[in-house]
This record gives C-alpha cells, structure tokens and sequence, in this order.
C-alpha cells in the first residue's frame, strides 16, 4: 500500500519561495502519476500541477495557469520522494496542499480531477502574507 507524507508547509512573506516535499512509502513512485492539489476554505480540491510518466527519466507536466512559470514539480524517484516548488509566492497562493498519487497507466492524459487520485498526503498548511 503506498502511503504519501506531505509536509514543509509554513508561513511565507509574499514574493517569498518554498518547498514542499512528498516522501512516498510501502511503493516506489516512479510507477505512479502524480499530482500536487490545494484547498482553499469552503472550496473543492484544486489541481495545482499534474505529473505522469512519458519514458524512464522524462515526464509530462502540467500546472495551472495561476501557478505557470512560478511553481515547478521536481521528482526524486532515488529518494522515493516529489517536491512543488513555489516561487514568487502571492497571497492568493494561502491554502492547504496535498501531494496525491494514482497507479500509472498506458497512454498521456494528464489527470486534472481529485476524484482520479487514489492515495493522499494529509496536507500541510501555506499561508503568504503581504
């Protein structure tokens, strides 16, 4: 059963960077899509940026337009481990993360929805201030 722990979430001035780990356990990742989600309050799950599989060391990547060319999704897989990182932090960016996992299958959708998604971080918080 592979298990998510997401963590590094913390308070952050505005313009500000940060780094979120997602460490993986009981399976290696680099046979899963993945997937960073954040939650606003009172809001749904909303695809911050997707990841899966193009060949050995290559992925497909998306992000959402309101995190393009400030947020990036490094993977690790020697450490069994994916990161987001965040630059030019905004106070929009305020909500909690959670890094998410589905096993890989053939083909290159990209899959955008929290219900795709099988296994879960329990979230950290962020929070930018201005």
């Amino acid at each position: 059963q592979l298990q998510l722990v997401d963590t590094g979430g913390r308070l952050v001035q505005a313009g500000g960077s940060l780094r979120l780990p997602c460490a993986a356990s009981g399976r290696t990742l680099s046979s899963y899509d993945m997937a960073w989600f954040r939650q606003f309050p009172g809001k749904g799950r909303e695809v911050v940026a997707a990841s899966r599989r193009r060949d050995t060391n290559a992925y497909y990547v998306m992000y959402a337009d309101s995190v393009k060319g400030r947020f990036t999704f490094p993977r690790d897989n020697a450490k069994n481990t994916v990161y987001l990182q965040m630059n030019s932090m905004k106070p929009e960016d305020t909500a909690v993360y959670y890094c998410a996992a589905r096993l890989g299958s053939d083909g290159s959708n990209l899959f955008l929805r929290a219900n795709e998604y099988d296994y879960w971080g329990q979230g950290t918080q962020v929070t930018v201030s201005s």
